[in-house]
């Protein structure tokens, strides 16, 4: 409980704990975009027009 405390109060903790969100954020982002891009390929492919 304390090192929660610590994580919502001080400066330190405040900043690891946007920097946590945000690499969590950027994750989530770059999965959907490659997944996306991923299916648009493939299905070119298979379309013949790659």
């Amino acid at each position: 409980m304390p090192l929660l405390k610590e994580l919502l109060t001080t400066d330190a903790g405040l900043m690891s704990a946007a920097g946590i969100i945000f690499m969590l954020g950027m994750g989530v982002f770059f999965m959907r975009y490659f997944r996306r891009h991923i299916a648009e390929d493939t299905a070119r492919a298979k379309a013949g027009k790659l």
